[in-house]
């Protein structure tokens, strides 16, 4: 257990210094805890944020009602499309590139009507750029080291979406039986490592095995990352104080792949 008493912890992101970024989407605000255990306010009262990334002129990239840079406490908007209720999980890619998953209608509203999203891409050197559609509630988004797969997941639907970056076409892994797949990081030996609201964190195979499987004592995981052979993952509420909105770590036996700055 590293840090506890959040509303919706989201977003876990290393950063260079070996600190930890975290979000807490319902209760606002981007947060740091460092090496030492101290936790401090990066962005404050910002809520919605799902997604995390670091950008290689400082700051950080963000996600809420639209995917924002915040540097030295400015926020540049770097990713608007109009209609959009807001921005869940993020990613990037080795260009700087950035993508977002976008959300239709209000996820935390149980009376809602779900309006399926899309991914988007954003090029420091284009306009935005729609990479897929039919997603229902956007989550975690992440490549295969060879960034020739990108992998997503729609909560809604209890699927993994599985899309070739070059023939730009996608097959969708069902994990119904498994969980509610949410955040997801991928190791270097290209297996997909997902929170699953309702079954820990499952390490799927590129073709769409569960080959292992963390427990988590908090059954709203919503989140994963890893330094190095740390695991990293964050939960949502719990009936137990002591897990509700927590971060926590645990060691496996494989490398997280690289994460790379945004660039946009």
């Amino acid at each position: 257990m590293l840090a506890s008493g959040y509303g919706l912890v989201e977003g876990p992101t290393i950063d260079t210094d070996g600190s930890l970024l975290f979000s807490d989407v319902l209760g606002g605000g981007v947060y740091r805890r460092s090496v030492d255990g101290a936790i401090d306010t990066v962005v404050p009262k910002r809520r919605g944020v799902g997604g995390i990334a670091l950008h290689a002129n400082g700051g950080i990239v963000c996600s809420g009602r639209d995917i924002v840079h915040v540097h030295d406490r400015e926020t540049r908007t770097i990713l608007h499309i109009d209609g959009v209720a807001g921005w869940n999980d993020i990613a990037t890619d080795k260009g700087g590139r950035v993508y977002g998953g976008a959300l239709r209608f209000p996820v935390f509203d149980p009376n809602a009507e779900p309006v399926p999203g899309e991914v988007w891409r954003v090029d420091p050197d284009a306009g935005p750029d729609l990479v897929f559609d039919d997603v229902v509630h956007a989550n975690g988004i992440a490549f295969s080291p060879d960034e020739r797969t990108m992998y997503a997941s729609d909560s809604r639907a209890q699927r993994i979406i599985v899309f070739d970056v070059d023939r730009r076409v996608r097959h969708d892994i069902d994990a119904a039986g498994y969980g509610t797949p949410d955040g997801m990081a991928v190791d270097e030996a290209g297996a997909i490592w997902v929170a699953l609201v309702g079954g820990g964190v499952g390490r799927f195979t590129p073709d769409g095995r569960l080959d292992r499987r963390v427990d988590v004592p908090s059954p709203f995981v919503t989140s994963v990352c890893f330094d190095r052979n740390d695991l990293y993952v964050t939960t949502g509420g719990h009936e137990n104080p002591e897990f509700k909105g927590c971060v926590l770590r645990a060691t496996v036996d494989v490398t997280g792949a690289p994460i790379f700055p945004a660039r946009v």
